[in-house]
């Protein structure tokens, strides 16, 4: 395996575990396969798909499965896999076969709709730090802290030939939200006195101190806290979905419009349009690939700006890891957490309300020798620590000194 020059590769015992991949969506599992090749751990993944499976054949499948493979545990990203009755956790408990599950979205915007949760040996690793402590108090014995990492042998630095229109002086990749966010209040069918808070509640929600949109309204709108106790658990899930999702597009759109003098470039969905419609001097590209094109173009904008979900109060982004992977400077909101994986002033820059935005893009655009200097420390720590080989060794540790 050739690594870049710099990676500090894990380590990992002597004879690795057997790790079943689970899952019904291809969702970060081809990071987590690649890894586990590199570790040269012994791995199979179980890819159920989207379609419904009848619950004879989904029993049949697994059991032939931990039969053929003998799978020391079996991981998953997001419970994706999991069957939401809990018959899976069933199996497991009956084969004595421990389940890692690692979150890289919010766990209580997903845990809600499982039974059985912990009907089996059940290790939740998170990678959001500030809710290692709430899904302990779910009931899980095991709960850990793992953050995202970055594929090193994607993002590499390096001259690329790209598309004139993909070069940019600040660039900024994600998802307005706005579409989602729609689609979760259509789904949640609110009723009126819920729908006349959204606004103010996703304003407030933005910078407040709670996890968990659930959470805060139950603290600032007890009233709309019982009535949303009182409705079907699916639209209430959608409607705290809806809430946070709103809370990252309001929070997105406020960091950057603070962008706007310096001629943005902005790469997404096409609600990226409508909320910027009257605004000039920006660009829009369409979505870009994350395998194909987002390595190629990470390094050709002088400054690549972040602004992080609301969904995760302690956690930082894909950005955060493979912008400077691949050898780009990386200008992102400051989080908690952010001053563990890297060193602020010196890995990473970080602004710490939405008013510094400005000066910082005009300090950091002026000085392309500390933009770089900047970029080359950031690439260092990530391949020294935060690769998802690290990750995957990491998990196996955990498990390992967990389980046995």
């Amino acid at each position: 395996m050739n690594y870049p020059e710099g990676y500090n590769p894990p380590k990992l015992p002597e004879n690795p575990p057997r790790i079943l991949l689970m899952t019904s969506q291809y969702f970060l599992l081809g990071e987590v396969l690649a890894a586990l090749n590199r570790l040269e751990v012994p791995c199979k993944l179980l890819d159920f798909g989207t379609k419904e499976m009848d619950l004879d054949t989904f029993v049949t499948t697994v059991r032939d499965t931990l039969n053929d493979f003998k799978p020391d545990f079996v991981l998953t990203v997001n419970h994706l896999g999991v069957d939401h009755e809990g018959v899976l956790a069933q199996l497991l408990d009956e084969a004595d076969i421990p389940l890692a599950s690692w979150f890289v979205d919010s766990p209580f915007l997903i845990l809600d709709t499982y039974r059985n949760l912990t009907g089996c040996r059940t290790a939740l690793f998170t990678w959001d730090v500030d809710t290692v402590a709430p899904l302990a108090d779910f009931g899980f014995d095991t709960v850990h802290h793992l953050p995202l990492g970055c594929d090193a042998t994607r993002f590499v630095p390096g001259d690329r030939s790209v598309p004139d229109e993909w070069r940019a002086r600040v660039s900024f990749v994600g998802n307005s939200m706005k579409t989602k966010t729609e689609r979760r209040f259509v789904a949640a069918q609110p009723s009126f006195s819920l729908v006349e808070a959204s606004f103010d509640l996703a304003e407030e929600f933005v910078e407040a101190k709670e996890r968990t949109a659930r959470a805060f309204i139950a603290r600032v709108r007890p009233d709309l806290s019982a009535e949303l106790n009182a409705i079907e658990p699916g639209r209430k899930l959608a409607y705290e979905t809806y809430i946070t999702w709103l809370a990252t597009c309001l929070y997105r759109r406020d960091c950057i419009a603070r962008t706007m003098p310096f001629n943005p470039l902005l790469v997404g969905d096409k609600g990226w349009t409508e909320l910027f419609k009257h605004v000039k001097g920006w660009r829009y590209h369409k979505e870009l690939s994350y395998y194909d094109d987002l390595p190629s173009f990470y390094p050709v904008s002088e400054i690549n700006f972040n602004c992080t979900s609301r969904q995760m109060k302690g956690a930082v982004n894909q950005r955060v890891f493979d912008v400077p992977c691949c050898g780009a400077f990386l200008l992102t909101d400051d989080r908690m957490g952010l001053e563990d994986l890297f060193e602020p002033g010196t890995e990473v820059i970080a602004y710490r309300t939405k008013d510094e935005i400005p000066e910082l893009l005009e300090r950091y655009l002026a000085d392309p020798q500390a933009r770089q200097r900047i970029a080359d420390a950031g690439r260092r720590r990530v391949l020294a620590e935060h690769t998802y080989d690290h990750r995957m060794a990491s998990l196996i540790e955990h498990m390992r000194a967990t389980f046995g």
